[in-house]
């Protein structure tokens, strides 16, 4: 058969945590936020409240709903159907064909700037990279979740969750000790300037840094008793991960001038800096490897996350059959394959662009759009599944019969289309290059990505269903 269920369930609370940790808290978008400032305090505070917050509850209380592995498309699903079920998954799943490059040319540029430091720019080395990490990690899940999981645990916690302390204590140890920052903590510049859009458009990317509480729902069917270790994973995983982005942003921003942040290679000139003025320079290529290793435990998560939440859509004959594939460790094969080709594809756009920033900018405005049409979907399933399944029994429910979830899941939903809209409009600290290349990108991109589940789905037949008695695994009895 194609679709098989071990029923063992590997993943702890504390593993889940580190999990929900390693898909959201990337170093890697520390420069993102530092661009900020001190004001970044704000802009935390807004993505906290209207996005962070709404997407942790809405998530606790689907998941301890519908506890089984397929996240959105289970729950989207359940409110709309099957045709919007599979559209969210696959617009969660298919966001990471364009953040994988993103994130993977931090790896790229980082592992430059330890070995080949006249070489951080370098478009073709940082492809080569992401192309042969990407590669490598997707055999590794080829092995199996409980594998996966292992590496993205200890990962998360030597690659992401240490090395973030570090730059937060030398931030800290800057300030105190009387060095010269690069800002102002007065309280008049807490508050940016709203009339300049330029001091907006980065929010877009910081919602994306929050992104992903409801991917770690892709691992619900190997969860230790998931009604009552869900909900806490993805609290314990919001709150670590809010504190290192804001704490670390702000180290970093003490010691680079907002103009002089690069979007792939701030942390590490950051590191550079602290460590050069504390004659701690030896340290410096540790901090690079451990900061290489956080960021592929993030990418582990993700790989097989949403590939998990697409592949349950087999389930209902959603999914083509050569995609219903599983090896010996119960592992979507074919999927985890068809992911790779489309990673290598869209990594060549590096050498394309003017510089680095520019590309992690353009493939990440195209990943924020794509996602965040999938929040809205989620959070209009959750307000929908209290009227029509409010009999299922929640763990977790946000409070208030019905008035609690139509506060919550509207912010959510009007968050998430002012932050889809705020990528149209390019940060001008980056050069984009021809803007109607960039606009264009966008708006294809997006409608392409959008268009594309609701033709499969509409060319879907009754024998891609598991049970049917024509399915090809039945056939090849």
């Amino acid at each position: 058969m194609a679709i098989e269920r071990s029923g063992k369930r590997v993943i702890s609370l504390f593993v889940l945590t580190m999990l929900n940790v390693s898909i959201m808290a990337s170093l890697r978008n520390l420069p993102l936020v530092a661009e900020f400032g001190y004001s970044s305090l704000f802009f935390f505070f807004i993505a906290g409240v209207f996005f962070l917050i709404p997407c942790a509850l809405v998530s606790a209380e689907l998941a301890t709903g519908w506890p089984h592995s397929g996240g959105v498309y289970i729950w989207v699903r359940e409110a709309f159907g099957d045709r919007w079920g599979f559209f969210a998954i696959w617009m969660q799943w298919v966001h990471n064909v364009t953040w994988y490059p993103a994130i993977l040319s931090f790896v790229a540029t980082t592992l430059a700037f330890v070995f080949w430091p006249n070489h951080v720019e370098n478009p073709y080395i940082v492809t080569a990279v992401i192309l042969i990490v990407f590669w490598g990690m997707t055999a590794l899940n080829y092995m199996g979740i409980k594998i996966s999981t292992l590496f993205s645990t200890i990962g998360v916690i030597g690659g992401t969750i240490l090395p973030g302390l570090f730059i937060i204590f030398l931030g800290i140890y800057w300030c105190i000790s009387g060095e010269t920052s690069a800002i102002t903590f007065k309280p008049s510049e807490l508050i940016p300037n709203l009339d300049n859009f330029d001091n907006l458009v980065f929010l877009g990317g910081l919602f994306l840094a929050f992104a992903g509480l409801e991917v770690s729902a892709g691992y619900a069917g190997e969860v230790k008793e998931p009604q009552k270790n869900y909900p806490k994973s993805i609290i314990f995983g919001a709150l670590i991960t809010f504190f290192l982005f804001m704490l670390g942003s702000i180290a970093i921003a003490t010691v680079i001038p907002k103009e002089n942040i690069s979007l792939v290679s701030g942390l590490m000139e950051a590191f550079k800096i602290f460590l050069a003025k504390y004659s701690l320079g030896w340290i410096l290529p540790i901090l690079g490897i451990l900061l290489i290793i956080g960021a592929i435990a993030e990418v582990n998560s993700w790989i097989i996350g949403p590939v998990k939440g697409l592949y349950e859509t087999a389930e209902h004959g959603d999914l083509h059959p050569i995609f219903q594939k599983q090896n010996k460790h119960g592992m979507p094969t074919n999927l985890l394959l068809f992911q790779a080709i489309i990673v290598t594809v869209v990594s060549l756009i590096f050498p394309l662009m003017p510089n680095l920033s520019s590309s992690y900018w353009l493939l990440s405005a195209v990943s924020i759009q794509i996602y965040l049409a999938m929040y809205v979907l989620m959070f209009m399933a959750a307000i929908r599944l209290r009227y029509t399944r409010n009999d299922v029994p929640r763990a977790y429910r946000i409070p208030h019969p019905h008035k609690g979830m139509w506060v919550v899941a509207s912010i959510g939903i009007i968050a998430s289309l002012f932050a889809f809209i705020l990528v149209y409009f390019p940060p001008s600290q980056i050069e984009i290059g021809n803007m109607l290349f960039y606009e264009l990108f966008l708006i294809i991109g997006f409608l392409v990505m959008a268009i594309i589940p609701l033709v499969l789905h509409g060319f879907k037949k009754p024998e891609w269903d598991p049970i049917h008695p024509n399915h090809y695994s039945k056939k090849e009895e």
